[in-house]
């Protein structure tokens, strides 16, 4: 078997955009977090790491398993 090429490509932008994406997602929070309840500020910073390590992971792991052929 070999790596898949378009899946390689996709990882590839994916490890460049998330990173602005992070950046973006993480200046809107700061912008709009003290005018939100003490509630939605929990779930919001929550939601936001959790996504981040999640698609971290998912990066990673796509590219061990893609390169590795697994």
């Amino acid at each position: 078997l070999l790596a898949s090429l378009p899946l390689q490509m996709m990882l590839y932008f994916n490890v460049y955009y998330f990173p602005v994406w992070c950046l973006a997602e993480g200046m809107m929070l700061q912008l709009k977090y003290h005018l939100l309840p003490q509630h939605y500020q929990f779930l919001l910073v929550a939601a936001f790491l959790i996504l981040s390590l999640a698609e971290g992971s998912r990066l990673y792991l796509g590219y061990m398993g893609n390169l590795q052929e697994k």
